[in-house]
């Protein structure tokens, strides 16, 4: 009996070692080359992630692109070897009972200065795949009614 304890004490240790590693790490990854492949202009890799079905939600009122859609919009930015460069922090994730789905938020650091992304990712055929990305500028409660007044004036349409 003693043996059986004193081999349990040892082998208990190596389980949690050899357990599976963390779908954190693995989805912060996938996110942080998506983010990459904007800056140094790489179509594939940016778009090689995302599902056919894949929503982007940009900062515009009228932004809401399929992945098709968006691709057309992208491509010019993209052919011309880079597209955007977003710095992501603060990402925060969270994960489906059944871990095919998982959702983040993130801070990012961008040309129009604080912004924030929300994402959906679904396992598909055992490999992540990024569903739905919402990217929205922030603005603080306090400046809202400058932000209202803003929205309201019309837009001047260019000649």
């Amino acid at each position: 009996m003693k043996k059986v304890l004193i081999l349990a004490i040892a082998v208990l240790p190596l389980l949690a070692i050899t357990s599976k590693p963390d779908p954190q790490v693995e989805l912060d990854q996938i996110i942080d080359d998506w983010h990459v492949a904007a800056a140094e202009g790489n179509f594939d890799g940016y778009f090689g992630v995302t599902t056919e079905q894949f929503v982007f939600l940009g900062t515009a009122p009228e932004e809401r692109w399929t992945q098709e859609e968006f691709m057309g919009f992208c491509k010019p930015y993209f052919d011309r070897g880079k597209a955007w460069d977003f710095k992501p922090s603060n990402r925060i994730w969270e994960f489906s009972k059944n871990g095919k789905t998982a959702w983040f938020d993130e801070d990012l650091d961008t040309w129009m200065r604080g912004c924030r992304g929300t994402g959906i990712l679904q396992k598909v055929k055992g490999e992540w795949k990024l569903v739905y990305y919402n990217l929205h500028v922030l603005i603080e409660n306090e400046k809202i009614d400058a932000f209202i007044e803003l929205r309201d004036q019309p837009i001047e349409e260019e000649k």
